[in-house]
């Protein structure tokens, strides 16, 4: 990692709050810090220990991990999941107070739930959704190139309203739309699965997303930010496209830009939404000036190559975000254990030490049968953080190992430094309210007992095997 000073002002809305905000806790003695933990044998759930751990000045031994808040790196934006059709639509099942409480644990800000602060969601279905869809379906053989037949009608029985009453929680969560298909009309192979944009439709689907953007906005949902295309280089979900990174190119910089611009859309536009083992994707599209002008930055999946690949493009790209926009967490099958340390090691510490900005996870919910989910292309082994059966909800690794982050560190909070210890993973955060959140993961097969030295003085602890531990003064 490069430990240097760094500032990078977002677009966004929260470079108000920095300027409202102490950037840099006062140096002063630490005060007491309070520590939440979740254990692999399933002992310990995201809870608080009573025992509050008592900062001092007294010399210790013990291998250090040192906080360092004069060492600031990104702002944070949130961290969330995809609310997929599917999830919403298992929402909508349950009975409406049982689904309020279960959004209220989920999405408020304040009091005892988990505060997330970040969605996604599909434009036009996902692979998992019960059924392929987009917003203007015709039969084989007929176009719409004026979008004469664009409709939100789809989602207005599940996604619309559960979205409503979550940013009736939360009105400023934001929400990122990718898309996972064109219309199949728009497409090469007339198909809900693969095939290409065709290029005399480049226009056409530039106008589509400002309708979506626009019908959105009017059922009262703001559409923070989108992708052009989700996983561009994957064939293989129903629905899907490939999207080769010249084909993103063109259409963002003379296509989408152009039609965000001419129709005053503020929604941000974020490239490639795939794995970093193909980073001259991305890196192509930044480089050219017409194109990447358009892009606030680039988001991340995390199913092939490194996360250290996000610091890469940082490194040549500065003044542009990153984003890690989908990655599915799971136990594995048949486990009676919480496989947490893991994921929290390498797709939450891993993406906020190199640069993301936020870390969404795949997906909300989903049955206990793995769905809803399309066929012939959809995701068979996607759990959710929530597994869903009528009123009944069981919580998954997904959702403690978010947790660790998105009750404790709200957006606008500012990444700092922080040491690493063999087997022990840390990222470390300042909060607008000046309060400094340390998450550490123990990946190793034995407990850790090191010391949090912060300003000069330390505290001692203990990790046990597979334990992830949030630490907050």
């Amino acid at each position: 990692m490069h430990l240097r000073r760094t500032y990078h002002f977002p677009t966004s809305i929260l470079t108000a709050i920095l300027i409202v905000f102490p950037l840099v806790a006062q140096a002063q003695s630490a005060p007491d810090a309070q520590l939440w933990l979740t254990n692999a044998d399933r002992s310990l759930l995201l809870a608080p220990q009573a025992a509050l751990l008592h900062f001092s000045s007294s010399a210790n031994q013990l291998p250090a991990v040192v906080v360092n808040d004069m060492q600031q790196y990104q702002v944070i934006e949130g961290f969330g999941f995809a609310l997929t059709g599917g999830s919403a639509q298992l929402l909508m099942r349950m009975t409406p107070a049982r689904r309020e409480a279960l959004l209220e644990q989920l999405f408020a800000p304040e009091g005892e739930g988990i505060r997330v602060s970040y969605l996604r969601v599909s434009i036009g279905s996902s692979d998992m959704n019960d059924r392929a869809y987009s917003y203007d379906d015709l039969p084989k053989g007929e176009t719409d190139p004026t979008l004469a037949r664009f409709s939100l009608d789809p989602d207005r029985a599940d996604v619309i309203p559960v979205l409503k009453q979550i940013l009736a929680l939360n009105p400023r969560i934001p929400i990122l739309g990718s898309p996972w298909s064109a219309p199949p009309w728009m497409k090469t192979n007339d198909d809900v699965k693969g095939g290409h944009l065709k290029p005399e439709f480049y226009g056409a689907y530039a106008q589509y997303f400002v309708k979506y953007i626009e019908g959105m906005k009017a059922e009262g949902i703001n559409v923070t930010a989108i992708t052009a295309q989700n996983e561009p280089l994957n064939p293989k979900n129903t629905p899907s496209m490939v999207m080769f990174a010249d084909e993103e190119d063109a259409f963002i910089g003379k296509y989408l830009g152009p039609a965000f611009r001419d129709a005053g859309i503020r929604s941000e536009i974020q490239l490639y939404d795939h794995n970093p083992d193909v980073p001259s994707y991305p890196l192509s599209i930044l480089a050219d000036p017409v194109a990447g002008k358009y892009a606030v930055g680039t988001a991340f999946h995390l199913y092939g190559g490194d996360s250290s690949e996000f610091t890469r493009v940082h490194e040549e790209y500065p003044n542009k975000n990153l984003y890690m926009t989908e990655q599915s967490v799971t136990d594995p099958e048949g486990s009676t254990s919480l496989d947490i340390a893991e994921p929290v090691a390498r797709v939450l510490i891993g993406s906020t030490r190199n640069w993301s900005r936020n870390v969404l996870l795949w997906n909300l919910a989903a049955d206990r049968h793995f769905g809803p989910h399309t066929n012939n292309g959809g995701c068979t082994m996607c759990a959710g953080a929530i597994t869903l059966d009528g009123d009944g909800a069981t919580f998954n690794v997904a959702y403690y190992a978010l947790a660790h982050f998105s009750k404790f560190v709200p957006p606008g909070s500012v990444r700092i430094g922080s040491s690493e210890l063999e087997q022990l993973s840390t990222a470390a955060f300042l909060t607008p309210e000046s309060k400094v959140v340390l998450v550490a993961a123990n990946t190793g097969n034995f407990a850790k007992q090191f010391q949090i030295v912060y300003h000069g003085e330390n505290i001692s602890t203990t990790l046990d095997p597979g334990s992830v531990g949030t630490y907050v003064w």
